[in-house]
């Protein structure tokens, strides 16, 4: 495996291509069921990109995934751990499938909500609330002298 494939989506319309060498594997023991290999398989897997130093990223998306990643990344370092299937296989597949989740969508530009006019709905609705609210107050005042 040469590369490790992000599909393309916002803020990433070709996809990212990492190569295998920027991504660090590192293999434990899993806890939970696993029968009698249990104690003896390193199923567990750890998947870490450092986001600093990868070729993968343009500036501009570096700078969105470590700022939108902050809360998950450690330094730089972003680590994906992945331990639910009893084979390493698996979990190195699932790993990898997560790491290029979270970064394509760590990647996405932000969402720009442009103004716009209030529809005649809208402006009517409040009108008429300011009405009645005036009606109502009008007829807590004390009534003429007449």
């Amino acid at each position: 495996m040469d590369y490790l494939h992000v599909p393309p989506g916002p803020g990433a319309p070709r996809g990212l291509r990492i190569p295998a060498g920027e991504l660090v594997e590192q293999f434990s023991r899993a806890s939970g069921p696993g029968g009698q290999g249990v104690n003896t398989a390193d199923s567990r897997v750890q998947l870490s990109l450092d986001l600093r130093t990868t070729t993968a990223l343009s500036e501009v998306q570096r700078e969105r995934a470590l700022d939108r990643l902050a809360e998950r990344v450690s330094g730089t370092v972003l680590t994906i751990s992945a331990s639910e299937h009893r084979a390493q296989r698996l979990n190195r597949t699932a790993a990898r499938q997560r790491l290029a989740a979270v970064l394509r969508d760590a990647v996405v530009p932000p969402v720009v909500r442009r103004l716009s006019r209030p529809t005649g709905g809208s402006r009517r609705r409040r009108l008429e609330g300011k009405r009645r609210r005036s009606e109502t107050k009008r007829n807590r005042r004390r009534p003429d002298s007449e």
